[in-house]
Formats: C-alpha cells, structure tokens, sequence
C-alpha cells in the first residue's frame, strides 16, 4: 500500500478530509496550496516521517503536530507567516530536519530548542535578532542555517554545538563573533558573506589552519 500523500500545488484552498483517512500514511505534502489553516486532525498521523507544509499562507499551526511521535525525517514550515510555534513541538525529540525560513520570527521558538534530534535547522530570511544560550541544546546540529537575519552576535553557547559542520550567517549585521566557535572541532564552513558590519576577529585564522573554509 501507498504510504505517501502528495498533494502539493493543488490549488486547494483547504485540506480535504481525505487526508486523515490513512492514519498510517509516512509522507505527506501539502506544500503550495493557499493554506491558512491546518486542521487538528492531522494529530491522527502518528507515523508520519515526513510533513511539508511548505509555501502557504499559515499564521499558526496546530498543538496537534506535537502527537507525530513518528516524525523523524523533516517538517517543512517555510514560506508561510509564522511569528510562533506551538510549544508541543518541543515533543518532537527525534526530528532531524526543520525548516522554519521564510516567516516572521523575530528570535527562535522555545519548541525549537526541544527539538534535540535535529540534524539540520534551517531559519533563513526572518527577522531573529538574538540567539539564546540554550542553542546549546541542539548539540547534534550539522548545519545552522541563518541567512538574511537581523543577528549583531551569537551567544557563547554556541561552542556546545560540537558535530556542527556548517554555520551559514550571510547577510546579518553582525558586529561581533564570539571566540567559542573555535570550540567546534567538526566545523568545515564558515559563511560570513554579505557581512559588511564586521571586522574579522584574529582567531578566523585558526579556523581556517585547520581547514574550515571562512567564506567573507
């Protein structure tokens, strides 16, 4: 049996009822298709492995999502008009891959900071100024992806992130690194470009003697 539902850009407004049907569905798109709201229902879904809510019009989603004890692969909210996010999701420990870019956060939802499965988060183009310690948390991150942001420093806690790869902070006005990123044993890219605010500290160097490419 078919595990999967796409219905990405379908033009459909709302979600039909026939999406819920198969509580046992594993991937489900509903990417592009003028959504304004997610129903509880989806709260059946519990071994969903994938859900791409992608590119819509959603202003909040529901608690329910935080029941898809089964979502571990990725959860697709970017491009919406999202400010916040329900703190259930916090629930959501073995997710690996987030997508929150593109919407109207103005700093890191708490949810996020649960989400201790992460592999890869990705917040790009929103308006997050500050990042708090508790970053730390996500110390099974790979790539953090914060591009096109409103972020002047990262907090020291960033040095807890010890399998990060890749720390992409293009285009924010940044003014100050702190020295705890020469912390990160496993980090490979370092992408400061579109930066114009900063004077690159002296430790850059070391970084890059060990082989992360600092691209400026």
């Amino acid at each position: 049996m078919n595990r999967n539902l796409n219905l990405w850009k379908q033009r459909l407004g709302h979600v039909p009822a026939t999406a819920w049907e198969d509580p046992d569905i594993e991937t489900l798109v509903l990417a592009d298709n003028d959504l304004a709201g997610i129903p509880p229902e989806i709260g059946r879904l519990r071994r969903l492995r994938m859900l791409d809510l992608g590119h819509n019009r959603l202003t909040c989603i529901p608690p329910e999502i935080g029941d898809l004890e089964g979502l571990t692969d990725f959860l697709y909210l970017h491009d919406n008009q999202l400010e916040h996010l329900p703190d259930s999701l916090a629930r959501l420990t073995r997710l690996r891959y987030l997508n929150i870019s593109g919407n109207r956060f103005g700093g890191i939802p708490g949810a996020v900071l649960g989400m201790t499965g992460l592999i890869e988060l990705r917040a790009l183009d929103n308006q997050i100024a500050t990042l708090p310690e508790e970053i730390a948390r996500l110390s099974r991150l790979r790539e953090l992806h914060f591009r096109n942001n409103r972020l002047t420093t990262l907090p020291p806690g960033i040095g807890g992130l010890v399998e990060l790869r890749q720390l992409d902070l293009r285009g924010n006005p940044l003014v100050e690194l702190p020295e705890e990123i020469t912390r990160l044993p496993k980090l490979e890219k370092l992408d400061l470009r579109w930066v114009e605010t900063l004077e690159l500290p002296a430790w850059i160097a070391e970084l890059e003697a060990r082989g992360c490419a600092v691209y400026r």
